[in-house]
């Protein structure tokens, strides 16, 4: 079993970062995101912790900066996800274009699957999202930057898409870039497809 301790208690003086790991639990995060001066009214929890052990996972620890990441990306422009990222998974070589499948889950469950070619690896795999779902999106501006440091960094992405004359932000962090550009377009794209459907009521 895990206690949950003051940061005074284990001599930590009070405002430096606390690092979490893949067994700390539900309380231990509100507790920090709490000491953070996050409003945990004003987040889904469920989906903050899901994120936070999906991370921990594959990171092992996890400080302030990657928790305010996935905050960032889970309170920023909150919609609907009528589609949701399952799977992405990139071929490249030296020669040829690169290759992406992508599976994806709507608002159901509903799973579906699909690839295409790109330029680049994200160019593919922003194609391959777009014959899942039929959409029709121009990518307009594209930027990553590292969250924290070492090999395991979270990479955080932000993009911006044009959708029927309308301009779009998608934004996500993963320790996987690739993964993380996918999910920021598929939040770029929702907002797209929740304001579409805002209009036709």
């Amino acid at each position: 079993t895990y206690e949950i301790m003051s940061a005074e208690s284990v001599g930590q003086p009070t405002g430096e970062s606390i690092v979490l790991t893949k067994v700390s639990g539900r309380h231990g995060l509100s507790a920090r995101l709490q000491d953070l001066g996050v409003d945990l009214e004003s987040i889904d929890l469920d989906k903050v912790f899901a994120a936070f052990k999906d991370v921990a996972d594959r990171k092992n620890e996890v400080d302030d900066r990657d928790l305010m990441a996935i905050i960032s990306e889970h309170t920023s422009f909150d919609v609907d996800e009528l589609w949701k990222l399952d799977l992405v998974q990139v071929s490249t070589t030296d020669h040829g274009r690169p290759t992406a499948t992508v599976r994806l889950l709507d608002s159901a469950g509903e799973v579906f699957e699909d690839a295409a070619v790109g330029k680049g690896p994200v160019d593919a795999i922003y194609n391959a999202v777009n014959r899942v779902t039929g959409a029709e999106n121009t990518l307009t501006e594209y930027s990553v930057k590292s969250v924290t440091e070492g090999i395991n960094a979270q990479g955080e992405v932000t993009i911006r898409i044009e959708s029927n004359g309308d301009s779009y932000v998608g934004r996500a962090a993963d320790p996987d870039i690739l993964v993380a550009s996918a999910r920021a377009y598929i939040h770029a794209m929702n907002r797209s497809l929740n304001d579409q459907m805002a209009s036709q009521e």
